[in-house]
């Protein structure tokens, strides 16, 4: 069984593959659509499960909260751009301006979480919770996936 960090760092390199595959491709494109598609539910999903399983554990603890919620904040704000993203012509030129703001602020989450993170997390959750959190994190990310078209539809009716 995988840490909790394993499992996020793993999915954060799918995430950088996604994001480098989007970059590459041009308009509206099949190949951009896909892409895209599956960056934005599997980034939905993750940072949910994340937020829930992970970052729970952060905030409970007083050496672990300003980290904790420092990250929630940046997942509303990508969350947010994601949503944007959504809104505009996969064709126009705001929305690879947008992307490209968008992956810089990712790269940028992702590299803070493994680097300055997860030292912190190993200290708050100790070696006994690392299986336990990897394995509900996985299974809480399965179920959000699930939920991702829904959340986006109910943020669309706001």
């Amino acid at each position: 069984m995988s840490t909790i960090y394993e499992t996020l760092k793993q999915d954060h390199d799918r995430h950088r593959k996604l994001l480098a595959q989007i970059a590459d491709t041009q308009g509206d494109s099949e190949e951009r659509r896909k892409a895209w598609d599956t960056f934005f539910h599997d980034v939905s999903a993750h940072a949910a499960a994340e937020e829930e399983t992970f970052y729970s554990k952060l905030i409970a603890d007083g050496e672990g909260q300003p980290e904790g919620r420092h990250s929630v904040a940046e997942h509303k704000e990508l969350d947010d751009m994601m949503e944007e993203l959504n809104e505009i012509e996969f064709s126009s030129p705001a929305w690879l301006t947008k992307f490209k703001e968008m992956r810089h602020r990712y790269e940028h989450h992702i590299e803070e979480e493994e680097e300055d993170i997860f030292p912190v997390a190993e200290d708050v959750i100790g070696e006994d919770g690392n299986e336990k959190i990897g394995s509900a994190f996985e299974k809480r990310k399965d179920a959000e996936l699930e939920l991702v078209d829904e959340k986006a539809e109910e943020k669309l009716e706001e």
